[in-house]
């Protein structure tokens, strides 16, 4: 999926890609966001729906509301709708044309903000987890303008390209003019220097991975939960790395230096039974529990009271996810039971529950302290009921008298207790009794 503005680098990138898409073995795909800040939007949205259609590159257009007063500013504001609208639609990859006067800018900006070595590493070529790709940063504006005239391109001019009250706006038509008189190679160089921080951002996060394997955890245990003793035995500049690289391994937004520092101080000084509750954005806080630290991720907490039908997912109304699938001789013995409709709802309190054939029935409060389950996923837990009867808590197990034999067939419920828009939180399975 092209992001296809419509302006010069988006246009060099649609005719290069279309161009190859056969020796590339692409299906191309361009969407062009109406953002409607601008007189033009209509005749913008227009001229791409007339030149991908010229090019047979099928074309979504979507509008979207960018709020004019956000606390984040109009640039970011924008920025973010369009980005939330590129990755609503299934692709394997976003395709973005950021050049490289784009990454020298981005550059100078994150240097005037006092960002750390992964803010300079500014925008990669390649970025799998978020899925995006940005095939011409090596090349100048300079280089595509010269292309464009080659091919005889035409483009649309944004008129807010040329308003300096924006800062990057400001950087290319002031500031970088200005250093490029002096140092001519300006834009190459400082796009130079940012691929020297990914590279140094790289080595950061391999010595984080190497201080977090103390804990004998795998990957996906870690990022669940990070244990304090792993942040202790380290000096304060690695405990500092490797909390970075936690938090971002949950895919949250990165806190100043000033706030990771206060973060770490919280977490590492506060006596052994104190509640530790630390605000890192409106949907999530650092929780410790047990001597290490969660992410709690607070969204829509309204009651649970869902019907499953059959379906492979069930979206519950937080956002976290039940998956269900079938395995002999495992879960819930849907064969024996025909279990065809499954009642999802959330705890009451003093609901009793008995996994285990050889023990007695317990109240389902002692069992998810034993799991040692943090309080607020217990909160949230959902509760699968056949009929009236409990008969699945996700970490936990099956009740006793409606697991599946060694040759029956069983229905396999997995509770992914992470929210759709933090990406972080845990996976939370039956236990196999």
């Amino acid at each position: 999926m092209l992001a296809f503005s419509g302006g010069l680098d988006s246009r060099v990138l649609l005719e290069l890609l279309a161009e190859h898409r056969q020796s590339l073995d692409i299906h191309l795909h361009a969407m062009h966001v109406h953002h409607g800040l601008s007189p033009n939007a209509d005749d913008w949205a227009a001229y791409c729906e007339t030149t991908c259609e010229s090019l047979q590159v099928p074309l979504k257009v979507v509008q979207v509301d960018v709020p004019l007063d956000s606390a984040i500013g109009l640039e970011a504001a924008a920025r973010q709708a369009r980005y939330q609208a590129l990755f609503s639609f299934q692709a394997d990859y976003v395709v973005l044309a950021h050049h490289q006067d784009d990454q020298a800018e981005t550059l100078l900006l994150q240097l005037l903000r006092g960002a750390g070595v992964k803010g300079l590493a500014a925008m990669p070529m390649c970025d799998p987890r978020r899925r995006l790709l940005r095939p011409l940063l090596d090349f100048s504006r300079q280089e595509l303008i010269r292309f464009a005239a080659s091919r005889k391109l035409a483009w649309i001019e944004d008129e807010s390209n040329q308003n300096t009250r924006y800062d990057r706006n400001f950087l290319r038509h002031e500031v970088m003019p200005l250093i490029e008189s002096r140092f001519k190679a300006a834009g190459k160089s400082l796009a130079r220097t940012a691929g020297h921080m990914a590279e140094t951002s790289s080595l950061l996060d391999d010595l984080a991975g190497l201080d977090a394997a103390c804990t004998g955890l795998q990957l996906q245990e870690i990022r669940q939960c990070l244990p304090l003793d792993c942040l202790q035995r380290l000096t304060m500049p690695r405990a500092r790395n490797l909390l970075r690289w936690w938090l971002s391994l949950n895919q949250l937004d990165m806190p100043s230096a000033a706030r990771l520092e206060e973060m770490l101080n919280q977490l590492l000084s506060a006596r052994p039974d104190a509640v530790i509750n630390v605000r890192i954005s409106a949907n999530a806080s650092l929780r410790r529990y047990r001597n290490a630290i969660y992410v709690e991720n607070r969204q829509n907490m309204d009651p649970i009271a869902m019907l499953w039908t059959g379906q492979p997912e069930l979206t519950l109304p937080d956002g976290s996810r039940l998956s269900f699938w079938k395995e002999k001789g495992q879960g819930l013995a849907c064969g024996r039971l025909h279990v065809d409709k499954l009642r999802v709802a959330s705890r009451i309190g003093g609901e009793r529950f008995k996994p285990d054939a050889q023990r007695p029935t317990r109240t389902l409060k002692h069992l998810l302290q034993e799991a040692s389950m943090p309080p607020w996923l217990r909160q949230r837990l959902p509760l699968i009921y056949l009929d009236d009867e409990l008969a699945v808590v996700p970490g936990i197990g099956v009740a006793a008298g409606l697991q599946a034999q060694a040759d029956e067939a069983g229905l396999v419920i997995t509770w992914h207790a992470e929210l759709e828009h933090e990406g972080s939180g845990s996976i939370v399975q039956p236990s196999p009794t």
